[in-house]
């Protein structure tokens, strides 16, 4: 699949110059759409899933949150590249100037119209890091994000759905049922699938889970204007 964005360079809060996949909504435009990576980088599957959305009206912003300290990273679901990404994830990035790199491309997105986010696997984590942060966002999407249980002290300020696959061996059920606990007020959903069921790259890939996950996410976003 031949996907129809563009790379293109923008300023965040610190000053760096870092990568964001932009793609233009097809048709009327409904909203913004702040897309995370997957650990792995913005890579071909992330851009593909941002024109999607965009197909769908979407105008998206998904930042290479890597940048300063691998530009350009892209990895693959091999054991050695995972190890790379985990890498650079854990010990190489801060997740809180990833915040505040999402913050920037809201602020860009929220002059014309609703914003929303979604994210997969540290997107899922970021989606939900956002969704309690930010004042700009009408909603949010966060799939199977494995540091959402650790962050569930924390409340959205927006409409919130989650998504997690039950044989997720990454992301224990406890976890998520604390969160579901906590938070009555988000929707939780567990579907028969495994990490990462949303991306037909991986072994977890599970067609169903990744449609219903999507089409309770486009209907979330549509009632909160989108």
């Amino acid at each position: 699949m031949t996907t129809r964005g563009q790379m293109i360079s923008m300023t965040m809060s610190d000053g760096a110059e870092i990568g964001v996949y932009h793609v233009e909504a097809k048709g009327t435009r409904r909203g913004g759409l702040l897309l995370v990576q997957e650990i792995f980088g913005v890579t071909e599957h992330i851009r593909e899933q941002c024109d999607l959305y965009a197909d769908e009206g979407y105008e998206v912003l998904a930042p290479a949150l890597y940048d300063r300290v691998a530009p350009d990273f892209q990895a693959t679901y091999e054991p050695d590249d995972i190890q790379k990404a985990i890498k650079v994830a854990r010990e190489l990035h801060s997740f809180p100037l990833a915040l505040e790199d999402c913050q920037t491309c809201i602020d860009r997105l929220k002059t014309s119209g609703p914003v929303f986010v979604t994210g997969y696997c540290y997107g899922g984590s970021v989606s939900w890091a956002m969704a309690c942060r930010s004042p700009d966002l009408a909603a949010a999407s966060g799939y199977y994000g494995s540091m959402v249980p650790a962050m569930a002290d924390q409340t959205p300020k927006c409409p919130t759905i989650l998504h997690f696959g039950r044989h997720d061996h990454g992301i224990p059920m406890e976890g998520v049922e604390k969160v579901a606990a906590l938070h009555p007020e988000v929707g939780v959903h567990v579907y028969e699938a495994g990490h990462g069921f949303n991306s037909d790259r991986r072994a977890d890939f599970h067609q169903e889970s990744a449609d219903l996950a999507r089409t309770r996410t486009l209907d979330l976003f549509r009632a909160n204007g989108g």
